[in-house]
């Protein structure tokens, strides 16, 4: 699937991998609404691209985890620019939280949230963004409707100690992949996953150099923390090869992340 004047929705699109997406996918023609529950991020990222790429931008305030509000904010996409072709899950959270710590059990509220956002937040967006794929008109021979990208994590299969929320809920995107594309073939929507590393986010970014030090050594070559420009660049490259279906891939300088 090309790009040019094909509609994209974004989710945690205003920073991080999801700003890089919206950044890579506006440089490739494509019209892109970011889903964000920070507007006024939203709305600064959405008139900076405007300003350079033309009106193809749009930021919209959304809850991943709200059916209501999913629904109604892809019935707008849909409105405003005619369809929806593409949908990236990048919202997310993280957690740092022993299974048996100095304070007790790992809260179960806490493990709740994390999968919450993480990974039924990603199947509620999924689910209604095919629901609207499937009303597309082919946009080539192979009858191809939609693309859906969601994002894993190498936690999902090296957790380190602490993350057995966060772990569990990338797991849970990472196994949702295969089914999800046998499920969507029959409507001609692609289903992938891309499993980054340690990306030079924000978040990443305010981390002391303690914590980003070691990883780094993790990382084989090269050895440093991931672009988000790359994560974009991928997600263009899996849009665009119609033949990669059902796959999660790990993008991370081949770290093997050790316990802590």
């Amino acid at each position: 699937m090309q790009l040019q004047d094909k509609v994209a929705i974004v989710t945690g699109g205003a920073s991080g991998l999801g700003l890089a997406t919206v950044e890579a996918f506006v440089a490739k023609g494509a019209k892109v609404v970011i889903f964000d529950l920070n507007q006024q991020q939203g709305d600064e990222v959405a008139n900076r691209l405007n300003t350079a790429h033309g009106d193809n931008v749009r930021a919209l305030a959304v809850d991943v985890t709200d059916e209501v509000a999913v629904h109604a904010a892809i019935q707008q996409v849909v409105s405003l620019f005619g369809g929806l072709h593409i949908c990236v899950n990048c919202a997310g959270i993280g957690s740092a939280t022993r299974t048996v710590g100095k304070n007790g059990a790992h809260p179960l509220n806490t493990f709740a949230k994390v999968i919450q956002i993480n990974l039924i937040g990603t199947f509620n967006v999924t689910r209604l963004a095919a629901e609207a794929m499937q009303h597309n008109t082919a946009v080539n021979e192979d009858g191809e409707r939609g693309v859906i990208i969601n994002t894993a994590s190498v936690a999902a299969f090296d957790g380190q100690i602490g993350q057995v929320a966060y772990s569990a809920s990338k797991g849970g995107v990472v196994g949702m992949t295969l089914p999800l594309a046998r499920d969507l073939s029959v409507i001609g929507v692609r289903v992938n996953c891309i499993a980054p590393g340690i990306f030079n986010t924000p978040l990443m970014n305010s981390s002391p150099d303690s914590v980003k030090i070691p990883l780094i050594e993790m990382t084989q070559f090269p050895k440093r923390l991931g672009h988000p420009s790359e994560y974009g660049q991928f997600a263009v490259h899996i849009v665009e090869n119609s033949f990669m279906n059902g796959e999660t891939i790990r993008l991370d300088g081949a770290i093997r992340m050790a316990p802590r």
